[in-house]
This record gives structure tokens, sequence and C-alpha cells, in this order.
């Protein structure tokens, strides 16, 4: 590789001007970046390049190799696990099938009427406060955790724990785990442990706890910070929200594109290991490489995407890879669109005046590489 290698993740300049790489590294099909743990790997930058390796049999989500790129440079989150559960086939398809049973959008859609009123409630709660009010504590987060929580089977006195993770919550997983063997309920992690204590044990232990903490993980950071980022972009761009409040039917249209416009979860976690020469448009990733498949990236293709830095709620044309795509695609994607079309529909709804209590450029994001977003969202109306 190349010396004087970008960065990766990209940084943003300022809170709604996205980062200028996003404009240019199209030029190139894959381009050599440093990782904050100082290891390099290749950015696989165009859509349809992003698109087709995800489902490329020669790209491995294996991390346990010595010479595959780290994604930072302390210790692995969560190793011990990690070590232990296969993410790739056969392993990961035999998982990711049970796992997609309790995420289909039938199943979502049942849970709807659940989330509205819990959306009411926050609201509810909102309006009789003071003002001005943070929308992460007061909104995003606790919608995300009481959804999540509910749907795996977590009781409600246990959720106010999650509100400020600083790690994965392993041990509190194992004492449910052993909880719900006890007193099953109509939940997912009670569904996913009778798989597991099935005869033909179509689950580990291991797995079993893998997946239980990583759903809960992912089904409440990522949303959360998924619409407030949503909320910001609209209030910075106020012809586009005016769209949104004359006509409520674009609401999943303008998600859609909301997600496309600012993926606040970074490619870093899509490392890959490639274990075969791969060539996309005369540049070859070597076997042994360890490669990116940037969503963000993709989603600011201009041979996909029109003017592809611009927030345009009516936009058509391809899908945003937001939730990536193939046999890694978010298990729950569906629940996702649900709380981010609900939350916006609800704030929208309740609050004309919806405003920033704070100028722009004076919030807060979080110093993460994983997930950009903010830290809090100051709003009054």
């Amino acid at each position: 590789m190349a010396t004087g290698c970008p960065r990766y993740p990209f940084e943003w300049p300022s809170n709604v001007d996205q980062p200028k790489e996003f404009a240019d590294v199209h030029g190139q099909p894959a381009l050599p970046v440093v990782l904050p743990s100082g290891d390099q790997a290749w950015l696989v930058t165009r859509y349809h390049d992003v698109r087709a390796l995800l489902t490329d049999a020669r790209i491995s989500k294996n991390r346990n190799r010595p010479d595959m790129a780290r994604m930072t440079a302390g210790p692995a989150a969560a190793k011990h696990f990690a070590n232990q559960v296969e993410m790739d086939p056969p392993g990961h398809p035999r998982m990711r099938r049970l796992i997609a049973k309790a995420f289909t959008s039938a199943r979502v859609e049942t849970l709807r009427p659940r989330i509205e009123r819990i959306v009411a409630e926050l609201l509810d709660q909102l309006a009789a406060g003071p003002k001005p009010v943070d929308l992460s504590a007061e909104f995003a987060h606790p919608l995300s955790i009481r959804v999540i929580c509910e749907l795996l089977g977590v009781p409600a006195d246990d959720q106010p724990r999650f509100a400020a993770l600083t790690e994965p919550p392993w041990e509190y997983m194992a004492d449910l785990i052993a909880r719900k063997r006890q007193e099953p309920a109509d939940d997912l992690i009670s569904a996913l442990i009778a798989v597991t204590d099935a005869e033909d044990g179509r689950l580990s232990d291991t797995e079993l706890h893998w997946w239980s903490t990583v759903l809960l993980l992912a089904g409440y950071e990522t949303s959360a910070h998924q619409l407030l980022s949503a909320v910001v972009m609209l209030l910075e761009n106020p012809d586009q929200l005016a769209k949104l409040r004359a006509d409520r039917t674009l609401v999943p249209s303008a998600v859609e594109e909301l997600l496309r416009h600012q993926v606040v979860g970074t490619s870093l976690s899509m490392l890959r290991y490639v274990t075969d020469d791969i060539e996309l448009d005369g540049v070859t990733i070597p076997r042994g490489s360890s490669v990116v498949p940037s969503l963000e990236c993709a989603n600011h293709d201009p041979a996909v995407f029109d003017d592809p830095m611009a927030l345009d709620l009516t936009r058509s044309g391809p899908p945003q890879l937001t939730f990536s795509h193939g046999r890694h695609f978010c298990v729950g994607a569906a629940l996702a669109r649900v709380e981010l079309q609900l939350g916006l529909d609800g704030l929208l709804g309740r609050f004309p005046g919806l405003r920033l209590a704070e100028p722009v450029d004076r919030l807060n994001r979080r110093v993460d590489p994983y997930t950009q977003g903010f830290a809090a969202v100051p709003v009054t109306w």
C-alpha cells in the first residue's frame, strides 16, 4: 500500500457538512486507508462494488487471523466471545436464520401499535416538562431502549440501567438468560433459549449469549442516534422539513433518504478479510488484505445518486445500503424503520414549532469511531 494514506473514518468538518471525502473518493474503486488502530486496509467506495463485495465468498468476517487489521488500538470488544462465534458460513447463516424469524417485517408490524403508544407516552412527558429538553436523554434513547427491551424480554425495572452503557452488559445478559430459563415468557430471549435447549442444539450457550447481547446493543444505540441525526438534518434543511410537514405520507421515503444522507454508524465495523485476490476495475485487492466496504461512501456515489450530498426527501432510485446487504444485512432493519417513522411522525405532529435550542455548530458529536452520533440535541418549540 502507498504511504500517506487518508485516515478512516473520515472527519466531519461540521455537524451538517459531510466529510469532503464523500465527494471525491469515487474516482477509484478502492483506496488504502489507515484505521484508528494504525493498521492499513482497503476502502471500497462505489455503490455497486460495495454491494457485490458484501455477497462475495472471497471476503470473510472471521477476525481470528493474526494478519488481519485491527479496528482500534485497544483490545477487541468481547474478544472472548467473538473468537467462539462463527461469523462466516456455515455457522453464521444457521444462527442468522434463527434470529431473523423474530425480526420479520410481519412480526415488527404487530409491534407498531405498542411502539406508537411508547412514542405518545414520551411525547406527553416532553410536552408536560420544562424547555429546552435534550431529545437524546428524554426521547430517542428511551424510545429505543423500551422497544428493544420489550422485544427481547428485559424486565421494565432493569431497563434504566441501559441508559448510559459504557461496556457490553455480558454479565447482566448471562443472569437474564438464567432467569428466563426458569421462567420463560413470550419474548425473543425465551424463544432463543428454547432453540438452544432443543435436542438438536441449534444454538450453543455462547451463541445464545452473544446474540442476545448484540441484539440489545444494536437495537438500542444505533437506532437512537439515527433518530437524533434525522431530526437535526431536518431542522437544518427547512425546505425539506416544510415538504414533510405538508405531506406526512412522505415519512417512509424521508426515513430512507435520511438513512442514506447521514450514516451515523461508520463502516469500521464492516472490516473484512480477503481470502483470495479481488479485482475491482483495474485495482487488485490482494489475498490476505483487510477491506472495509464503505456503506456511507456507497450511499454518496454520484454514479448512482444524483447530487448525492444534498438531502432530498422525494428521492427515488436504488435503495440505500445503510443496513448493509447480503448475509450480514441488519436483522433489525424493519424494527429500526418503524421506530424512525413513528418517532419522526410523532415529533412533527406534536410540536409544529420544533427547533434546535442551540446553534447546530455547538452540538457535540460523540468521539467514537463506530457511532458518530450527537451526544445531546437540545430542542424547544
